[in-house]
């Protein structure tokens, strides 16, 4: 069942990537009248421009291909339908975990919406009634400090920062620490955004494992990856550097809003097999979105189809 306030929230924000891809498929129904390999030719072309990815759009157009052999489907309206569903089963997602406490350090390069997606995400867990405290472990970034404490404020959780230059596993255990005193629920650890040294980032998040570890033996329990949607191809990248420097095992993607190329999150959902937790369709504070792969897809489309 659809919560529609929010179904409408992820509609609004996918509103460009929504209306290219109706043009193009309702010009591509219109101009075929069965379906042959051209019209399965330009589908394919269709999804890559909406920066789904080559393999991944390839992927979905075969498995449409063989779905529409298989039950006798030669109508290309029919067709189109029918991509809804196997664009769902492409998507990964899982529930989210419920543990206390739940500590999330969150990775990410500076610019991609980090700063604003912990406080969103912090804002969403309170409202849930979970109690939430935040560590500003970006000690290298001037401001960086600043600006998470203004989110949090707006969250309306605690934070725990040091000064600039700080060790960022010492403020990590020191917020994990106080975080076991209040009996706090989660644990939301910001980190350094910079990825020019995979061996220094690996490093680091090393030490931060470590030291939540001594305090939280199965901890953490996601490392959340933030990745700006309206990037597209760049944000694969940055996708597979992470991922080949630290455990990623969770998902956020921002800024869907502002761009046309919804379809990243299709593609790096696919080609990364990691859950995507998050998706931001906005500036505003309850615009980071629990992922619902049926509801995605749903709001790329028009109602009528």
């Amino acid at each position: 069942v659809k919560t529609m306030g929010l179904f409408d929230k992820i509609k609004g924000g996918l509103q460009k990537t929504r209306a290219v891809l109706t043009g193009r498929m309702d010009e591509l129904v219109e101009n075929y009248k069965e379906l042959d390999d051209d019209f399965y030719e330009d589908l394919t072309d269709i999804l890559i421009m909406a920066d789904v990815g080559v393999p991944t759009s390839e992927l979905a157009v075969s498995r449409l291909r063989e779905k529409c052999k298989s039950e006798k489907i030669g109508d290309p309206a029919k067709a189109r339908d029918e991509l809804k569903n196997i664009l769902v089963d492409i998507l990964w997602a899982e529930p989210m975990k419920l543990t206390s406490p739940m500590v999330i350090p969150i990775i990410g390069v500076n610019g991609v919406g980090k700063t604003t997606s912990i406080g969103k995400l912090a804002s969403r867990l309170k409202a849930m009634g979970r109690r939430v405290i935040i560590c500003a472990g970006d000690t290298f970034r001037a401001a960086a400090a600043d600006q998470l404490t203004v989110w949090a404020e707006r969250a309306d959780v605690p934070i725990i920062t040091q000064k600039m230059g700080s060790d960022p596993a010492a403020v990590a255990y020191d917020t994990v620490a106080s975080a076991i005193a209040r009996k706090s629920d989660v644990v939301i650890i910001d980190t350094a955004g910079r990825l020019h040294n995979k061996t220094n980032l690996m490093n680091e998040l090393i030490k931060i494992k470590n030291v939540i570890r001594k305090l939280v033996p199965d901890g953490p329990h996601e490392i959340l990856l933030v990745l700006d949607g309206s990037t597209g191809q760049n944000a694969f990248e940055q996708a597979r550097q992470f991922c080949a420097a630290t455990e990623v095992n969770a998902l956020a993607i921002t800024k869907l809003d502002g761009t046309a190329k919804g379809g990243v999150v299709i593609g790096i959902s696919d080609q990364f097999k990691i859950p995507i937790k998050y998706i931001g369709v906005g500036e505003k504070i309850d615009q980071l979105q629990v992922f619902n792969r049926a509801e995605f897809v749903d709001s790329l489309f028009p109602d009528n189809w």
